[in-house]
């Protein structure tokens, strides 16, 4: 009898636990799939705003790239929430397995990307990319990825070639394809200043001079612990996550 009483009471404490854990994953959920749709709403928004900000966000690459990457991040917590959601309320044995499979490949990513980043980390030194600049850059064709990107960075950051202008040397592909010219145009697409655009093309003083290495790791100097603290807590909810969808998955029946 004490033996049965004791199995019910263990039966009974263990269903209180998975009610507890099914109500606990299905907010948590709830919260990451109204995050989610807010994000793709702001992102659509942006792309059919019909008052112009369109134009805007257009004609800065790293608004432009945001804007993709918002919708990207909103379409994934988006589908994520509405997993978990509905796996956990209707406890849908294939529901939390695929919303565990798909957090799992996300945590997988993301530690991979780590790695890598860690593993090349060499390869993001300002020694690397002026090589690469002095190499690759040939100045205003458009149809060449690596120039244009190039073109982007030093547009949006303000900025010319990795260390200066003195980037652009005798040595460089770029002063090969335009011996008339010291410097790229994009270094020179600046209106506040008397200088003029020729003068400018012919080295006599470059209107953006600051090295692009020390502009960009300026702006991001602000943000990197705060990402990095971000990421800490990503990675902590998609353990949890990953946790409550297994131990609702085996304890349903």
């Amino acid at each position: 009898m004490g033996q049965g009483e004791a199995s019910a009471r263990g039966t009974s404490m263990e269903g209180d636990c998975l009610s507890c854990i099914k109500y606990l994953m299905f907010i948590f959920n709830f919260f990451i799939f109204l995050g989610g749709a807010f994000l793709l709403g702001v992102g659509i928004w942006v792309l059919v705003d019909p008052t112009g900000f369109r134009e805007i966000v257009a004609a800065n690459p790293l608004l432009f790239t945001g804007v993709y990457a918002i919708l990207i991040m909103g379409g994934m917590l988006f589908l994520l929430g509405f997993l978990g959601c509905c796996g956990a309320i209707r406890e849908n044995k294939c529901l939390l397995l695929f919303f565990f499979m798909l957090i799992l490949i996300i945590f997988l990513a993301e530690l991979a990307v780590a790695i890598l980043a860690f593993i090349f980390r060499e390869h993001l030194t300002r020694d690397y990319f002026t090589k690469e600049l002095k190499t690759h850059y040939q100045g205003t064709n458009s149809t060449d990825v690596f120039t244009s990107t190039w073109n982007a960075i030093m547009t949006t950051f303000d900025c010319c070639g990795v260390n200066s202008a003195e980037d652009f040397d005798d040595q460089s592909l770029f002063r090969r394809l335009n011996p008339s010219r010291l410097v790229p145009e994009v270094c020179c697409q600046r209106n506040d200043l008397m200088m003029s655009k020729e003068e400018c093309l012919k080295g006599i003083m470059p209107i953006r001079n600051k090295g692009c290495y020390s502009a960009v790791v300026d702006y991001f100097e602000t943000y990197i612990y705060m990402a990095g603290a971000l990421a800490i807590v990503v990675l902590t909810i998609e353990l949890f996550a990953m946790v409550f969808a297994m131990c609702l998955f085996r304890g349903i029946q």
